[in-house]
């Protein structure tokens, strides 16, 4: 006699616990419910088989989303002279499968483990969502669908851009069945793709100075983690022979744009782990989630070329009028830098990509232009009224002819006493 297993189930009737068990057949490896046979596997036969075919057509095709149909067959046999339906399930290819009513979460995503239908851990559900190739992350269905937009609504009524329900639905928010898409989860004020900044003193990550992390929209996170940059984005004010004063941003604004942007609309949100902005003394890296978009090379990259990862968040960000769409970004930031000493770098792996940025100001550099010596055998200079981080002004009163200060927002040290006038 047969026994209910992994891929085996039996059923008395009809009813909601066989979907569930072709919910966790479809997530799964597949298998086979028999209608008709009680638990222990004795035959008991079905009244009406048409009448029972009929019900379990319906029930998966009007109450199991994604559709399921072409993955499962339905028939009748007989056990032991009894008459009996049969239900056929293959593994899907749009994973997760999830009951309609309950959505993509785990009270309505269910697995198969052993001879029992379980719900799906979250963990679970985004594994699903990452090896559904066929289906952007963006269009997939959001796990969570309690969603609130704020953040958002404020962004588009500053554009003068209406975002009632119908635009959500037309902007790719909202999938046919009335779901949020992961699109919306991104743009809502529950996101939990984060963005980690930090500050550090020297060259190095031995030393943190400050760090903050940004979560909720991705409207919020790149507002939050902008203003955390320009904070620490200090002005460099130095003086000629005729006493002109000259200021500049160790990073220059419209580049440090750019590039959080590209932070933003190009990552990989279907892998977790935040993003991370990290600032050091000569430099700043950003490091993201994702590589390159298939089908896109290094060179491909570096002439300008726009493949986009986030088609749909894209196409927002251009509405709002945040992005051009039009592969500028990288040009934008390699022309800032055309004759500077040190050229920003950028690194391609096959899940991640860092971007870095040099600072504009030349007595953070090395002066050899190599690294910055350990930690231990580097010399301190004079730091009369500086905590943390290091003024520039010792070094210029030792070998330069031009004395300069750091000013403006975001300025990381006090000007000295003896500080040029201003």
């Amino acid at each position: 006699m047969e026994r209910e297993g992994q891929r085996l189930e039996f059923k008395l009737d009809w009813n909601d616990s066989a979907k569930k068990t072709v919910v966790a057949f479809a997530n799964s490896d597949g298998g086979r419910i028999v209608v008709g046979v009680d638990d222990d596997g004795t035959p008991v036969g079905v009244e009406d088989v048409d009448a029972c075919m009929l019900r379990a057509m319906q029930s998966i095709s009007n109450g199991i989303s994604p559709d399921l149909a072409r993955f499962v067959d339905i028939g009748s046999g007989v056990r032991s002279g009894r008459p009996v339906v049969v239900v056929d399930v293959r593994p899907g290819t749009d994973r997760p499968y999830y009951l309609r009513d309950r959505g993509p979460r785990p009270s309505g995503v269910y697995i198969r483990l052993g001879a029992g239908s379980i719900p799906a851990s979250e963990p679970a559900i985004l594994e699903m969502l990452r090896d559904t190739s066929r289906v952007p992350f963006e269009r997939t269905v959001s796990v969570d669908q309690s969603l609130t937009f704020d953040a958002a609504s404020g962004e588009f009524g500053e554009a003068g851009i209406p975002f009632g329900d119908g635009e959500r639905r037309s902007l790719g928010l909202v999938d046919g069945d009335g779901l949020y898409t992961n699109l919306a989860w991104l743009l809502s004020d529950q996101c939990t793709a984060s963005i980690k900044a930090a500050v550090f003193e020297g060259a190095d990550k031995l030393t943190f100075t400050s760090r903050e992390e940004f979560s909720g929209s991705l409207f919020s996170q790149f507002r939050g983690v902008a203003e955390y940059v320009n904070r620490f984005n200090s002005t460099r004010s130095t003086f000629d022979e005729s006493l002109r004063r000259r200021d500049r941003r160790d990073y220059s604004p419209a580049v440090v744009r750019e590039a959080l942007l590209n932070l933003v609309v190009h990552r990989d949100y279907s892998l977790t782990g935040p993003a991370l902005v990290s600032m050091f003394d000569d430099r700043m890296e950003l490091v993201n989630f994702g590589g390159l978009p298939r089908g896109m090379t290094r060179g491909d990259m570096m002439l300008g070329v726009s493949l986009q990862r986030n088609p749909g968040l894209a196409a927002i960000l251009y509405r709002l009028r945040w992005v051009e769409a039009y592969g500028t970004g990288i040009p934008k930031i390699l022309d800032d830098y055309r004759d500077a000493p040190v050229q920003p770098g950028f690194e391609v792996s096959d899940n991640a990509f860092k971007l870095t940025l040099p600072s504009h100001n030349p007595s953070a550099r090395p002066r050899d232009g190599g690294p910055f010596p350990p930690r231990s055998r580097r010399p301190s200079p004079p730091r009369p009224r500086t905590v943390g981080w290091r003024s520039i002004w010792p070094r210029a009163r030792r070998g330069s002819p031009a004395r300069s200060c750091r000013s403006g927002p975001g300025s990381r040290a006090p000007a000295p006493a003896n500080c040029c006038p201003r």
